[in-house]
């Protein structure tokens, strides 16, 4: 968890105040302006009022250049930004033909699978040819291919359970699956930091929710007891069923579910778990099987695993993996089954060359690879960060850190002056986070060279040094090893 100090604090609420300060006084004067204008729209109710609409317009609209960024390449280890331009103070921003090449440290392509591959890019473009880009289909009707029916069990057998069922997109995965698995008069407890997908799912579900402190056992057991002890409301009758969800890799604070610890609880008090691994799966582990194998957790002691192909495998969509009963419970009631397009085939094909790739079954090592690159350079980029004297978020193994930033002023400072230097990042602020805790996401990929971390480390590091968030005194040269050197 984050602790902020006391200075940051104050400083960030200050600025934020003189924001919301301005914003109203100019928020003021518009309403004089509004009022000499022709109304036609008499008596209807506006449809964008309050805190929100505030929020866009006064702060989100003066730096939404530094959002939304759009591409003209694949999304690799370096790629090309379209540049913008803005005529009306960033209230709307233009494409220009102009693009920029810049060091990617922003997308998800943990293993480097979403650029062009020589193992899966032939065999995605195959299936192009052979089933079309899509199946026109839902799956119960005429969306099911072979290559859904091979990545079913590709997919089981990777995560080692006896069966998946394949969805069209992650976040649907938890949004529409957790109100097939629980309804009224069960409990969800979910972790204070879970995706907004799971949020969703939740609210969805008609089931009770209740959080526990992030990544906190010991916690998480205290609201067992409680919610156990007490049953249902105003009824006080048992529960009918208690599922406890969590992420394998928390994605705004790159930290490991402390999965062994939790699974324990669960066990002791008879409650389902339920695993997202969409920034885990493939990218942690001796295989890339995730956080079940990188903290040595039996896939069965998980009910149901979770986990998307739009991170390592370098595609779309996501999976559930779970026991055979589950799993047809699934097919038979999940709304994104029945009525949601199917996978398209060559994304499903993507996938099953990438898993083959991480298992070695293309017949070369390269997987192995991919996966001790992804591991040396996420450890190297993290441990750099920290002697420079930035706060930096998260384990080691994760290949997600958070670069913490604070200031509202610091946010477009850092995200643009990185560009201007040719150095893609993500800044994130409210509502992806809360309001003081804003930060800049780094994203280590498989296919960043070591040449590349470390023109992206002096960029960042300067940048930091100009925007003025290295919160921590840097790290000093070892005077020892700098003696040992001189004297070899």
């Amino acid at each position: 968890m984050v602790r902020l100090p006391y200075t940051t604090a104050l400083t960030t609420l200050f600025s934020y105040g003189l924001l919301f300060a301005f914003g109203q006084l100019r928020d003021f004067f518009r309403k004089f302006v509004d009022w000499f204008k022709a109304k036609n729209v008499k008596g209807y109710a506006p449809i964008c009022l309050g805190l929100e609409d505030f929020y866009v317009r006064r702060l989100y609209l003066r730096i939404q250049d530094c959002f939304g960024r759009p591409i003209a390449s694949a999304p690799d280890s370096w790629f090309d930004v379209v540049e913008r331009i803005s005529n009306d103070n960033n209230k709307t921003l233009q494409r220009t033909s102009h693009t920029t090449r810049c060091l990617n440290l922003g997308s998800y392509n943990y293993l480097g699978f979403a650029a062009a591959d020589e193992y899966c890019t032939p065999r995605a473009i195959e299936s192009l040819k052979k089933y079309s880009a899509s199946t026109c289909s839902v799956r119960v009707d005429g969306g099911t291919t072979k290559l859904h029916a091979e990545l079913e069990e590709l997919v089981a057998r990777f995560v080692g359970k006896p069966a998946a069922i394949l969805f069209g997109m992650g976040y649907v995965t938890n949004s529409a699956i957790i109100p097939c698995l629980i309804g009224k008069g069960g409990l969800i407890i979910s972790d204070s930091l879970n995706h907004n997908s799971i949020v969703n799912g939740a609210r969805g579900s008609g089931a009770t929710v209740r959080v526990f402190q992030h990544n906190s056992p010991a916690h998480l057991e205290e609201v067992l007891r409680e919610q156990i002890a007490g049953g249902q409301p105003r009824t006080h009758r048992p529960w009918k069923k208690i599922i406890v969800i969590v992420e394998g890799i928390y994605s705004m604070e790159g930290e490991l579910c402390k999965l062994p610890e939790i699974i324990a609880v669960c066990k002791k008090y008879k409650a389902y778990t339920y695993l997202d691994e969409a920034h885990s799966i493939g990218a942690v582990g001796q295989s890339g099987r995730g956080v079940c194998e990188l903290l040595g957790v039996d896939p069965a002691d998980v009910d149901i695993m979770m986990g998307t192909f739009t991170k390592s495998f370098g595609s779309c969509g996501g999976y559930i993996a779970a026991s055979k009963d589950i799993i047809q419970h699934l097919k038979h009631t999940c709304p994104a089954h029945l009525y949601a397009t199917s996978m398209s085939p060559p994304a499903v094909q993507q996938v099953i060359s990438a898993i083959k790739v991480i298992l070695g079954e293309d017949g070369s090592n390269r997987g192995a690879q991919k996966l001790a690159r992804i591991r040396e350079n996420s450890n190297f980029f993290r441990s750099e960060l920290k002697k420079m004297g930035f706060e930096v978020l998260g384990d080691n193994d994760s290949p997600v850190m958070p670069i913490m930033l604070y200031n509202p002023a610091k946010i477009p400072a850092f995200s643009r002056e990185c560009l201007r230097q040719k150095v893609a990042v993500v800044t994130v602020a409210f509502p992806a986070t809360p309001l003081l805790l804003a930060r800049a996401r780094i994203c280590i990929s498989a296919s960043h060279t070591k040449e590349d971390l470390v023109t992206a480390l002096d960029v960042i590091s300067r940048v930091g040094d100009l925007v003025g968030i290295k919160y921590f005194p840097a790290e000093p040269p070892k005077i020892a090893e700098v003696g040992h050197n001189k004297l070899e």
